[in-house]
């Protein structure tokens, strides 16, 4: 692992010394490392199974949209170690698991409206049981249907005008007149994925009953204190009888923010309605087939630029793939819209985001929560028009950054403040040589007919803060007992991802005791109430400011004591190194903990944490939406079989800003598995569904996500030395999802690898994400033929020179600005 951390540009190395706290920026291990590596590390499913354990499986549509005509669930009832078979006319409360719109039916009720609906639960003794009973209900025998006409594509909902929630459009300035203006033209459309999470836990859900109507239910979700309020809603009871926990989950990645509430819900309805403990583990394929994807997008997009390359204006049409329900689609849309921006100032520009319907899974949350769909689309615009120029595509990107004044106002209102990209981007390309690079490629390219080399830089702005204002804030709880250990609970979830690990890292310097001495509980309703999911990567920000509250409550109340057993002033108390520091000498931390018991000091205290300077106008899109920006960049090289359309990610350079690290070895890690996670969505990890709306990708076996071989060779992951502007815990930013985008240099390194067939065309290879082996073909192909011998430099991309006062064109969908 690469822990190099880079200085900023023209600051002394001095000024970025080490850090002085004891546990904060220091590599530590994970907190649950050594029992990940032994495998007594106790996710969901391992927890011991209670005396009368019943296990659930589903019975899943068998149609994309249909009327269910009617259901007989005899035989199903009959098979063995069947104890209940359950409908949606079971559940006494609300029959929703929507998170926003209560359009989402936790079981299907006479209208099924995607290939793998749950429509009922099998209760059983075993498992396997439980699965071969639901399996029945394949039978037209048990489950009859009429079928409906299905919506299956973007393309189809678009036209028909089929939305799960209104379009949403964010305006500045004039763009149609901007680009009717401007000296050169650029119009097209364009296409990406979407991607399946492929946690390497599944959904599971173990619900125990507990006294007085109450529910205990174990869930691996992102989102405890929804799947509560939700499996309260279903069964008609007050919220405080429920309680929902989670001590850790095996990778979540959005698809247990809100999707692990179907499973949630099913398991707490049967652990209700018999009283006894239920589990649901969902089938790899059944949680394929139920829940929901990164959005796929279809894109159309205008621009008129200058000479250099400069956006002059810019109009863009998102497209995405909702689903049947709204879900997250809205939030998700939004951020798409506030990140097409990405690093590049947008004078006039229009975006409008369709969340179109279809008879699919309903797509969620996914790593970037939308920043990847709507950064993409004008990555590709920039590097098209850097073709159309005949330049190198970094030059343009350099010619389209946010800079100072004016040119630092993004289109949504917010001013980018804290911009280092200009010192960053300069950082990179000295570290990573990619000038020199660039012309190797080239030289390679010109001796060699078959393998294609490409190279790409690619950068990143991404907001941090959620969406919808109201969830930026976290609570916690800490206690510390009388030998000096303290333990922490928190509202957020631990994935994997280290949050656990910086959270204690942050309670354990507030008190100057080594991290053994500190201990992250499981995350708990009924610890701290009312939590926020652990999302949009904000999870140590929130969480580690609120517990950092709460130490530091502790941590007066004992510099009080501490002062009066020490002598001298409060002021000169210190904590450090397991003691506690004073005018008069030292006494050891347990010590001074166990005086103050004994005086009757307080040892626990909540935390609250609410993120300041936020806000959010829906209706104009306008606003401070984000609390700062995390900014990196990065250098990917690829070389490409033109016979077979195989590709080889051979290099990739890295460099983030994650502020102040708390823990670099975390922070790597991240960023190397964002990296390699983006790459595989805009690689390899193609979702397929044939006419009936069957998804076909639905297992490892056809679905392809990126394996250790994927892993370049030379893969260069630094820190950028920049402390946050904003006072974050430590000054430290946010790392999880920010990360993904700078794959896009491989995603476009494959187009300039395409390119290298015909180096003086003056348009891009027509590819479109996921770049696998067949799209790669079909782009070049395309290529080949609107370039002939390689000496056309006509514009298939429909490139073309404005004439003085011609009008723009209009884009479907978009209308006269």
């Amino acid at each position: 692992m690469n822990l190099r951390t880079d200085a900023p540009i023209g600051v002394p190395p001095e000024s970025a010394a080490e850090p002085t706290h004891a546990a904060i920026g220091v590599p530590l291990p994970h907190e649950s490392a050594e029992l990940h590596v032994s495998g007594e590390a106790r996710y969901t499913d391992d927890l011991p199974e209670l005396a009368g354990t019943l296990h659930v499986a589903l019975g899943l549509s068998r149609f994309a949209h249909a009327r269910i005509v009617s259901v007989d669930l005899t035989a199903v009832r009959d098979a063995p170690g069947v104890v209940a078979v359950l409908t949606a006319a079971d559940i006494p409360g609300e029959n929703n698991c929507g998170p926003v719109l209560h359009d989402d039916p936790i079981l299907a009720d006479e209208l099924v409206q995607y290939l793998g609906q749950p429509i009922f639960a099998v209760v059983a003794t075993s498992y396997e049981l439980a699965r071969r009973a639901a399996a029945l209900g394949k039978s037209d025998d048990v489950v009859r249907y009429e079928p409906l006409e299905p919506v299956l594509s973007i393309a189809q909902a678009r036209a028909r005008q089929h939305y799960v929630l209104q379009p949403q459009r964010l305006t500045r300035g004039s763009p149609a007149e901007r680009i009717a203006a401007a000296p050169h033209r650029i119009d097209g459309e364009f296409a990406v994925g979407g991607q399946e999470q492929f946690y390497l836990e599944g959904q599971v859900a173990y619900a125990i009953p507990t006294e007085r109507d109450g529910v205990h239910l174990y869930s691996s979700t992102q989102h405890p204190s929804e799947m509560q309020t939700l499996v309260a809603h279903m069964l008609g009871r007050p919220v405080h009888q429920i309680v929902c926990e989670c001590r850790r989950m095996g990778g979540g990645f959005g698809g247990k923010e809100s999707q692990s509430a179907v499973f949630a819900c099913i398991a707490a309805l049967a652990c209700a309605r018999l009283q006894r403990p239920v589990k649901l583990r969902a089938d790899r394929d059944d949680d394929f087939l139920i829940t929901g994807k990164r959005h796929d997008a279809l894109y159309r997009y205008e621009a008129g630029y200058d000479d250099d390359g400069r956006i002059l204006g810019l109009r863009v049409e998102i497209a995405l793939r909702a689903g049947y329900s709204a879900d997250l689609s809205g939030a998700v849309a939004t951020r798409a819209v506030c990140h097409v921006d990405n690093a590049y100032f947008l004078s006039d520009v229009e975006i409008v985001a369709l969340c179109c319907k279809t008879n699919t899974q309903s797509n969620t949350a996914f790593r970037g929560f939308g920043g990847p769909q709507g950064a993409l689309v004008t990555e590709v615009i920039v590097d098209n028009i850097a073709r159309a120029l005949g330049r190198d595509p970094l030059d343009v990107r350099l010619a389209n950054y946010y800079g100072i004044g004016a040119r630092e106002l993004t289109p949504y209102g917010q001013r980018v403040e804290d911009n280092v990209l200009a010192p960053l981007t300069a950082r990179l390309l000295e570290t990573s040589d990619y000038r020199a690079r660039r012309e190797a490629v080239a030289a390679f390219n010109a001796s060699s007919p078959v393998l294609k080399r490409g190279i790409a830089f690619s950068p990143v702005k991404f907001g941090i803060s959620f969406n919808v204002q109201f969830l930026n804030q976290a609570g916690a709880l800490v206690h510390i007992y009388r030998d000096g250990s303290v333990l922490v609970n928190h509202g957020g979830t631990e994935m994997g991802q280290g949050v656990n690990t910086k959270v204690a890292q942050v309670v354990a310097d507030v008190f100057g005791l080594p991290l053994s001495q500190v201990r992250v509980t499981s995350a708990d309703t009924s610890k701290v109430a009312n939590t926020s999911a652990t999302a949009a990567s904000t999870g140590s920000d929130l969480n580690g400011k609120a517990a950092e509250a709460a130490a530091l409550t502790i941590r007066e109340r004992l510099t009080q004591v501490a002062a009066t057993t020490l002598g001298g002033q409060a002021e000169q108390v210190r904590f450090e190194h397991g003691s506690v520091i004073g005018e008069g000498g030292q006494i050891p931390f347990a010590q001074l903990v166990n005086a103050a018991y004994l005086a009757r000091v307080q040892l626990w205290s909540d935390g609250f944490y609410a993120t300041p300077k936020i806000h959010w106008d829906a209706n104009t899109m306008t606003g401070r939406p984000f609390y700062y920006f995390a900014y990196g960049a990065a250098v990917s090289e690829v070389v490409v079989n033109t016979l077979t359309g195989e590709s080889k990610l051979l290099r990739a350079d890295l460099l983030h800003d994650v502020g102040r690290s708390i823990n670099p070895a975390i922070d790597i890690g991240q960023i190397e598995g964002g990296f390699i996670q983006g790459v595989g969505w805009l690689t390899t990890e193609a979702l397929w569904w044939n006419r009936d709306g069957r998804l076909m990708t639905h297992a490892p076996s056809t679905y392809k996500i990126p394996a250790i071989s994927d892993t370049p060779a030379v893969f260069d992951v630094r820190l950028y030395r920049n402390e946050n502007a904003e006072p974050t815990v430590f000054r430290s930013k946010a790392v999880g999802e920010p990360p993904l985008l700078l794959a896009f240099s491989v995603f476009l390194a494959l187009r300039d690898a395409l390119a290298g067939v015909a180096p003086d065309a003056r348009h891009a290879p027509p590819l479109e994400a996921p770049a696998t082996p067949e799209a790669l073909l079909t782009a070049l192909t395309k290529f080949v033929a609107s370039t002939g011998d390689g000496t056309n430099d006509a514009a298939p991309s429909n490139e073309s020179p404005a004439a003085e006062g011609s009008p723009s064109s209009t884009l479907p969908g978009l209308g006269a600005a």
